[in-house]
């Protein structure tokens, strides 16, 4: 790749937009555990101490390419524009609007970050014309299996021509990053996953996150030698064997985080070499989440030095001495950060909240027009003095007063209307699309079985339909353990690898997560 230049001033506007987005997602986790702990929000859990490393990686990240990541990352999304510092609280607080909150419309833990792969009538986008998130899942390291499969399409698309790739692959140049916590890499997945992107050789690119910890769990109980780079180092790539670019970066170094995801993912993304990138020395600000101190399994000297290797700290040191800018400027851009996240805060909270403030009132003026309000006045004095309604309050509120009026054998047909109808908006709201529900859906193929009278070996039948299907459908693919030579041990698959070529039917080695992850 052609290396373009840039002016000074060019160079100056990118490292301040850098800085400003570091600056904004640290003091939206700040402001993020604050709501938590005062009972807006239930549990949260945030990237604060990880936001240099991921600046850096939005530089290598291209159009076209995946995330498949953990709920660390949300500086890397904003960072490539698909979270908002609003859409960020929304999910927060679990707000169900889609439109607040595109990622999960609040189904999801808060920063699990996902990007649209469908239009609302169901079909594909352009991928290709898009930066690309797989939805985030909490249980840890779940999110390496699936990052096989998505660095395996772009070999795919590199390596079968026949493949309608317009919506999806320049040619197989994306790349899928993925990212870990240093404690995650304990998980099986995680060792299955590294093996799996080494033998097949596919454009993956690994950051390992590391902090030192895994909640109050320090490395020394994780990680044999304290070091997962250091003892992945017979996956290295050498110049006589293929397997994995291993490179260790300081989390809180800017300058050499960008050259180093800048260079090798150029390399992955032309040769579809594999890398993992261990980013060491991190920190985490805040301690893990929401649900406890870090005080309490720290050390003062531990605390101490997180403070003074904080990376934006260590960033904001370098830009002053790289006199790119002065103390002024930054402070006025980290003065700008505070007040713009608490405007999205604010708004986000006002979003989330008006639609339940506006069936509170609906609610109360039901139980008002009632001429027997004395049945149920202490429920009715709390659900008109809540200032911060939840819907499980509404309903579990109407639902009292029903059971009350019922035990003195009363009647309140209007409240029990108003709880059918909202049981019914609030269902669809928090279940809608559990199944397909586009026109794709399975229960819209019309396609008819034929009867035949020929009596034959059920394999023979199911090599038949595989052959069929690998005929009509040209980006099918079948792989999994002895499916390819052999074409399955019960022979269902005979002879299709040598027919459709080993692109399209192949073998894996024994590792059925991340088959499962390459088929997701």
């Amino acid at each position: 790749m052609k290396k373009q230049k840039i002016t000074f001033e060019q160079f100056k506007i990118s490292v301040l937009e850098d800085y400003r987005i570091v600056s904004e997602s640290r003091e939206a986790s700040l402001l993020g555990r604050k709501e938590v702990l005062t009972g807006k929000a239930k549990f949260g859990i945030f990237g604060d101490g990880k936001e240099v490393a991921q600046v850096a990686m939005a530089r290598a990240f291209q159009k076209g390419d995946f995330r498949s990541g953990y709920y660390r990352d949300q500086t890397f999304m904003f960072a490539i524009g698909e979270l908002t510092l609003e859409a960020f609280f929304a999910q927060l607080y679990s707000n169900t609007d889609v439109n607040c909150e595109p990622a999960s419309a609040g189904r999801q833990m808060n920063n699990h970050f996902a990007t649209r792969s469908l239009n609302i009538d169901g079909n594909w986008k352009k991928i290709i014309e898009q930066y690309n998130s797989a939805s985030d899942i909490s249980p840890t390291a779940s999110q390496m299996p699936r990052l096989v499969g998505l660095g395996q399409a772009s070999k795919i698309y590199r390596n079968n021509s026949t493949i309608n790739a317009e919506n999806f692959s320049k040619n197989g140049n994306e790349i899928a990053f993925g990212t870990i916590g240093n404690a995650s890499t304990s998980e099986g997945l995680f060792f299955e996953t590294i093996n799996a992107i080494g033998v097949l050789q596919i454009p993956v690119i690994i950051s390992i996150w590391d902090d030192g910890w895994g909640i109050s769990v320090p490395s020394k109980y994780q990680t044999t030698k304290e070091d997962i780079s250091e003892i992945l180092k017979g996956f290295q790539k050498t110049n006589k064997k293929n397997g994995i670019s291993i490179i260790k970066v300081n989390g809180w170094d800017y300058s050499k985080l960008c050259n180093v995801y800048l260079s090798y993912s150029e390399e992955c993304r032309e040769k579809h070499n594999p890398v993992i990138i261990h980013v060491t020395e991190m920190t985490q600000p805040q301690g893990h989440s929401t649900s406890g101190s870090h005080e309490r399994y720290k050390t003062k000297e531990q605390l101490e030095w997180e403070r003074e290797f904080d990376c934006i700290k260590k960033m904001k040191e370098w830009i002053l001495s790289e006199n790119i800018s002065d103390i002024d400027e930054l402070e006025i851009i980290e003065k700008r950060a505070k007040e713009k996240v608490k405007n999205a805060q604010k708004k986000a909270w006002e979003d989330y909240l008006l639609p339940i403030v506006n069936d509170q009132e609906k609610l109360c003026a039901i139980l008002d027009n009632q001429s027997n309000q004395d049945d149920f006045q202490e429920i009715l004095s709390i659900l008109k003095n809540e200032t911060n309604p939840t819907r499980k309050l509404l309903i579990s509120s109407a639902k009292k007063i029903i059971r009350q009026l019922r035990f003195k054998n009363k009647q309140f047909d209007n409240l029990s209307d108003w709880i059918q109808s909202k049981e019914n908006e609030w269902s669809n709201m928090y279940t809608s699309h559990l199944y397909s529900e586009k026109k794709h859906q399975i229960n819209n193929n019309n396609e008819k079985v034929k009867n035949s009278s020929e009596v034959v070996d059920a394999r023979i039948i199911l090599r038949d339909n595989f052959d069929s299907l690998l005929s009509k459908y040209p980006e099918l693919l079948i792989f999994g353990e002895d499916s390819g030579k052999i074409g399955d041990v019960n022979q269902g698959l005979e002879g299709l690898q040598q027919k459709y070529s080993e692109n399209r039917v192949a073998d894996t080695g024994i590792r059925e997560a991340t088959i499962i992850g390459q088929g997701i």
